[in-house]
């Protein structure tokens, strides 16, 4: 099945083969199983916390269709929390991909298994659905480095998609409000998207200290952006 343009674009986000690819909250696993042919020499991890998912990408792995020359045999299904990812477990390099929850639930379960793994030079690609200033506060706060980061529009919303690594010797610092993706993106997009967060803040901040932050920090970049 083709992917979506958002699961096509976290995807293109890839640029090296890893020994190991986890792919969480993986729904119906579309994004793993387009993995697999482009990293055969990687071993791709399905994750997700229901059996009942895990059983229907554990059954369509098992039954590829005789075209593709398969089953796959470069894949494992782990029915578990993000928080509980058996990474000791597995020699080699690890990329991590969350996309589909909430910026603040990605912002937890990286935090967990950096507090689990701090000997590791973690790599994470996330492509939350919102909350993306809080999931960026707790990147820099784990001393999180930026590898790349993309805004693109899928069905009238918008995505961040932020590549990040904790190996001191790659990437640029983190902004709290992405960098890359504002000189990036089309001139309608990045205004539209701006302005869709500078309103949630502004209905938020009312009382709460952090969105009153983000609120500041989007405002000034939407200034900074008319002058440009």
């Amino acid at each position: 099945m083709p992917l979506s343009y958002r699961l096509q674009s976290i995807a293109n986000t890839i640029k090296n083969p890893y020994h190991h690819i986890w792919d969480t909250c993986c729904d119906h696993g579309y994004l793993g199983m387009s993995l697999l042919a482009t990293y055969p020499s990687s071993t791709i991890h399905f994750v997700d916390i229901s059996a009942h998912i895990m059983k229907g990408v554990e059954n369509g792995l098992s039954t590829q269709p005789d075209s593709q020359q398969l089953p796959y045999k470069n894949w494992q299904c782990h029915t578990i929390s993000v928080n509980d990812l058996p990474l000791d477990q597995y020699q080699g390099c690890h990329l991590i991909i969350i996309a589909g929850v909430g910026g603040d639930l990605a912002a937890e379960f990286i935090q967990q298994l950096t507090a689990r793994f701090g000997d590791v030079a973690l790599e994470f690609i996330i492509c939350p659905v919102h909350h993306t200033f809080t999931l960026r506060q707790q990147l820099i706060a784990l001393n999180y480095s930026l590898i790349d980061e993309s805004l693109i529009s899928e069905n009238k919303r918008f995505y961040e998609i932020i590549h990040v690594t904790r190996n001191k010797r790659q990437g640029v610092a983190i902004s709290p409000i992405g960098d890359k993706l504002w000189h990036r993106a089309e001139q309608c997009e990045k205004a539209q998207y701006l302005m869709r967060l500078i309103k949630h803040y502004q209905n938020v901040s009312r009382n709460n200290q952090d969105a009153l932050v983000a609120l500041h920090a989007y405002q000034a970049l939407a200034n900074k952006l008319k002058c440009n």
